[in-house]
């Protein structure tokens, strides 16, 4: 049957692509396949999550709003002001506040508000790092938009460059997509890095969407965050939406719970865009959801817990495979040559699945993937099964 031409040149999505590679082959080791492909938090959420869940089980039969309740909004309004140090009103339940059904859906539908028909007279453009996570081009691209990834690598600080970007693109950019920490590398923008990208979406008018999802899974230091940044440059949040998550922060990703917040504007437009094709998250998740986002203790836990795989993974690797510890995020990046040809062997003589970096970046107009010669490796694992994936990996590369 006739299908959308769009839909018919969308990038074939990473997940496939694994499976079309490591499908046919059986490990030849006798050892427990370790899977470190897919970014799935394997801590327990907190306990009070399903309690919470139970108690408001008499819920269930209700429609929930879908811009979320009263009661989740302000709790993510509460700890956007208290996490990023924002001024008490800056960012209102709600006005800057709507409610997700986990931020994949929101990341991929904004597109659909944010991109018009024209801009400048010409195509619009998206930009997004290179790599990326594949649900922003397949947004849109879905959406009309021509998709151009800006490569972020250790040259750049595994950011995209800012000031290599031609003005003539920016004229023409409806949307652009950051992610901080970044997927995969854990780069983490900076206060200095904000203020020039939003500064570059009011001067160009296009939308800046932070994804967020990673920001309380770091090292060290805090990463900065997109409304700190407009708190920092006089409280005005037009042109830019954080998207959060409590899949990594709370380990809750089958919840499917997150929030998009900024530019009170764009979110009363996103809200009558959702009322037709969003999915309204059960009323019963969030309440569990106000919880979550009002507790600390269990998310520094969190946080102590991949300290201490980085640990594992610092004393094993060393400096192998340009090994760097990620200020955020809880991937590795490794420099392995070739990364396609590196996680079929890792699979055939180890049976340690991970992502050849290649299938989540995209060749530059020089002919050169930024991901080429690197595999990503989710660190989500317990502690010996993390440094058993490290020794397999370093038997057999």
């Amino acid at each position: 049957m006739p299908l959308s031409a769009k839909y018919q040149s969308l990038e074939e999505y990473p997940f496939t692509r694994l499976n079309k590679l490591l499908g046919p082959v059986t490990p030849r080791a006798n050892e427990t396949p370790i899977l470190m492909s897919v970014g799935e938090p394997q801590h327990e959420p907190p306990a009070f999550m399903a309690r919470v869940i139970a108690e408001n089980s008499h819920l269930w039969n209700r429609y929930p709003a879908m811009s979320g309740s009263q009661a989740l909004r302000t709790a993510a309004a509460h700890w956007l002001t208290a996490r990023y140090r924002l001024p008490q009103g800056m960012i209102e339940a709600g006005r800057h506040v709507v409610a997700l059904s986990g931020t994949k859906e929101g990341l991929y539908l904004l597109a659909s508000l944010a991109i018009p028909e024209s801009k400048a007279g010409q195509p619009p453009i998206a930009l997004m790092p290179n790599p990326y996570y594949l649900v922003y081009s397949g947004g849109a691209h879905m959406a009309g938009a021509e998709t151009m990834p800006l490569d972020a690598t250790a040259g750049t600080g595994f950011l995209p460059d800012l000031d290599a970007i031609p003005e003539a693109v920016l004229r023409r950019t409806a949307l652009f997509y950051l992610c901080t920490p970044a997927n995969p590398q854990g780069a983490c923008a900076d206060l200095d890095y904000f203020r020039k990208l939003i500064g570059l979406a009011r001067r160009f008018d296009f939308v800046l969407a932070v994804d967020e999802c990673y920001s309380e899974i770091y090292d060290r230091v805090p990463p900065v965050g997109g409304l700190e940044a407009c708190a920092a440059m006089g409280g005005d949040t037009s042109h830019v939406l954080v998207f959060h998550s409590l899949s990594k922060r709370s380990n809750a990703a089958g919840l499917r719970i997150g929030f998009a917040a900024g530019d009170p504007d764009l979110l009363a437009k996103f809200g009558v865009l959702r009322s037709y094709g969003g999915a309204q998250v059960p009323l019963p998740l969030q309440e569990a959801a106000v919880a979550l986002w009002q507790d600390e203790a269990h998310v520094e836990e969190n946080r102590r817990l991949y300290r201490r795989k980085f640990d594992i993974c610092e004393e094993i690797l060393k400096d192998r495979f340009g090994f760097y510890r990620p200020p955020g995020g809880f991937f590795l990046w490794l420099d392995v040559g070739d990364g396609e040809a590196a996680a079929l062997k890792l699979w055939r003589d180890a049976g340690l699945r991970s992502l050849p970096g290649p299938y989540i970046g995209r060749a530059n107009a020089q002919g050169i993937n930024p991901g080429e010669r690197y595999i990503r490796l989710a660190i989500v694992h317990d502690d010996d099964t993390v440094a058993a994936g490290m020794r397999r990996l370093l038997r057999v590369l």
